[in-house]
């Protein structure tokens, strides 16, 4: 994306992957929740997420985890884009073929294009709408021309595109979504499909790529088994039981004692923490804007300040957590504690009072309490907040001057969700403000996330260290009206648009870090959300069965680069 990539021509294999690692056997990933379908590219459906896209269907680049954003050949053996990149050219591998055998062609690549573009996730259709023209020059030859050159991203998305097969896709029921495979290029063959309860992906023996260097050392595993549950205790004791093989910790007190027992003693379960150089998730509570309840901008703050994170993280998480305090946490990208810079400056003067002057400043904080659970100078601030916004406290209920009462509903779909959500109703009670939780299971929960159906709900976005047009897709003020986007706060705001702009117009990374920065000022001025906590590190529990590489990426553990230890 800017620069020179880090890898010379001719590289064997990536930094982070073991060229020699063993190939064949199986593991069984436990998943949370369940699936209606297995297609991750249209909005109808619930799919299994990080499985399809990569294991199944392949895009014309590779991604490389230990760079912010470069991609390496794939299925396209060659890349040429201009300076301006106002246009850019694949050459397709006359090797590759989808597991039917079947050549992948350009024409596979223009109805994959057309497909996603007309058809596809509201992404999709915004990244793919950006071409002007796309024609195959020849049989292997595929050119994408922009409508702009504003947006030096588009040559990249374009590189990251999933391809289809023409021959196999009916273009009609696409949207529908199913139970049906999907053919790829992958390296993996859905095997078996049991709804909502397993799904099974089989190393395609005959895969095209097996000789590629961004292969070696990837996907080793013979068969990749997912089974999903609905209860996350359940899901916990499946692990204990060797019926997982992998587990992500996110729960601070089961990762310090629930593992405890023999298997941990005697090396057969293996807790590794891991160190990441992108940015960390920003989980929160998400207010949805398009409730009027929710419009003023005291009102969110006000409700932020009422989350006491002191008390919630020395009793509830052993004192585990870090505050979140920025939508790119942790990294160069992260406005939080930096006094704007010129550049920053420049980007945000044509929208006065869009950022305030303390986040502006740099001073601004997630609120500290004293952790007593009832502070009372964060309940006095609150209060003034909500007094000028039209609402006050009479005799311990908040009302506003037609006497409603400010009532409104978190929905959840894990028992650790409904914990802090419970925590949070405790402090909104203080001011007066009544919380209903709302637990539901994950499949109800995606559809009422898709369709904007909830007042606040608990939401955890990743960031990496290249941001771009994905940003529009999460904050866009066209996605606060498309369902099926990330912006679920609703955020409609033409300086959030400006800078979401500046960041895929950027051409150094000078230019990137200014315009995220200044990105990162418009949202935590908004309140749209009331940010959460972070682990300073990954925790991953495995089976002592299950390998992986010493090297660690960029980006943190990338588990398509681990195996199956031979005889385990």
């Amino acid at each position: 994306m800017h620069g020179a990539p880090a890898l010379p021509a001719g590289f064997s294999h990536l930094p982070y992957a073991n060229p020699s690692a063993p190939r064949g056997g199986r593991i069984v990933n436990c998943v949370l929740g369940g699936f209606d379908s297995v297609n991750p590219f249209v909005v109808r459906g619930v799919f299994p997420p990080n499985v399809i896209t990569g294991n199944v269907v392949e895009p014309l680049m590779a991604r490389s985890y230990d760079e912010p954003f470069t991609l390496y050949g794939l299925l396209a053996e060659s890349v040429a884009t201009p300076e301006d990149r106002s246009w850019v050219e694949f050459r397709l591998n006359p090797a590759a073929r989808f597991s039917d055998g079947k050549p992948v062609t350009a024409d596979d690549v223009l109805f994959s294009w057309e497909l996603l573009r007309d058809r596809g996730r509201p992404n999709h259709r915004t990244y793919y709408s950006k071409v002007r023209k796309a024609s195959a020059i020849d049989g292997r030859t595929i050119r994408f021309e922009f409508s702009s050159a504003e947006d030096r991203e588009l040559p990249l998305i374009m590189g990251l595109m999933p391809i289809l097969p023409k021959h196999a896709i009916n273009p009609e029921a696409f949207e529908a979504g199913g139970l049906a495979p999907l053919i790829g290029s992958g390296p993996y063959v859905v095997s078996q499909v049991r709804a909502g309860r397993t799904l099974t992906l089989t190393r395609n023996p005959d895969y095209w790529g097996n000789t590629l260097n961004v292969t070696q050392g990837w996907g080793n595993f013979g068969e990749m088994r997912y089974d999903f549950y609905r209860d996350a205790n359940t899901m916990f004791d499946a692990f204990r039981k060797e019926l997982c093989d992998t587990r992500n910790e996110t729960d601070p007190a089961r990762w310090a004692s629930a593992y405890e027992g023999p298997a941990l003693r005697d090396g057969k379960i293996v807790k590794d923490e891991f160190s990441s150089g992108a940015p960390k998730p920003i989980n929160a509570f998400v207010f949805n804007t398009r409730r009027e309840l929710f419009k003023d901008v005291r009102v969110r703050e006000a409700l932020g300040l009422l989350f006491d994170f002191e008390w919630a993280n020395a009793n509830l998480f052993h004192g585990a957590y870090a505050r979140t305090g920025s939508y790119f946490e942790g990294s160069e990208l992260s406005a939080r504690g930096r006094p704007a810079s010129d550049a920053e400056r420049a980007l945000l003067a044509p929208f006065q009072g869009s950022v305030r002057n303390d986040v502006m400043e740099g001073r601004w904080q997630p609120p500290q309490s004293d952790g007593s659970g009832r502070d009372r100078t964060q309940l006095r601030a609150a209060l003034d907040l909500f007094l000028k916004a039209g609402w006050q406290l009479k005799d311990g209920v908040l009302k506003n001057d037609r006497g409603d009462s400010f009532r409104f509903e978190i929905l959840v779909r894990t028992k650790d969700q409904e914990r802090i959500a419970i925590a949070w109703a405790r402090d909104l009670a203080r001011a007066g403000v009544k919380a209903d939780i709302r637990l539901v299971d994950s499949v109800q929960f995606e559809a009422r996330l898709l369709s904007y159906e909830f007042d606040v709900t608990q939401y955890l976005w990743d960031n990496s260290l290249s941001p771009g047009n994905e940003q529009s897709f999460y904050w866009g003020s066209a996605a606060a009206a498309s369902p099926g986007t990330r912006n679920y706060m609703g955020a409609a705001d033409p300086a959030i648009d400006a800078m979401i702009a500046a960041i895929v117009r950027a051409h150094t990374r000078e230019d990137l870090v200014a315009a995220t920065r200044a990105l990162d000022r418009t949202l935590l001025s908004g309140f749209y959300v009331v940010p959460l906590y972070h682990l300073p590190k990954r925790w991953i529990a495995r089976w002592s069965h299950v390998g992986r590489p010493q090297n660690t990426a960029l980006y943190g553990p990338i588990p398509e680069t681990w195996w199956r230890e031979l005889g385990q």
